[in-house]
């Protein structure tokens, strides 16, 4: 057999039949009405909580996404930052070498 729903869920549905009732109606067909509203109720609770799955899961997502790409821009400021330390260096490098060859001409070509 299957489990039957909630009692909150019973007795919301029972509230609503009663509320809707037709005056010539029987407790059966009340009874009824409410087992429907009771599916209905249950389905709707069910395709909410769906809903916040993926939900959640589209956060998660986001959230991993977000990190990645933080992730990725440390990382490249990270290589930016030691190919930055020879950058600084590079002026004084090719003056010594323009010296270098300054010197080299001098001694044997004159």
């Amino acid at each position: 057999m299957k489990p039957k729903h909630s009692q909150e869920i019973q007795t919301e549905a029972l509230k609503t039949a009663k509320s809707i009732q037709k005056p010539n109606q029987t407790k059966d067909q009340t009874k009824l009405i409410a087992q429907g509203i009771e599916k209905g109720i249950a389905e709707y609770k069910k395709q909410q909580s769906k809903k916040s799955r993926e939900r959640d899961k589209a956060k998660k997502s986001l959230l991993k996404e977000k990190n990645n790409l933080e992730n990725e821009i440390i990382n490249n400021a990270e290589k930016t930052s030691s190919e930055s330390k020879i950058a600084p260096l590079l002026p004084w490098i090719l003056l010594g070498l323009s010296w270098a060859v300054f010197f080299f001409y001098n001694q044997y070509f004159k």
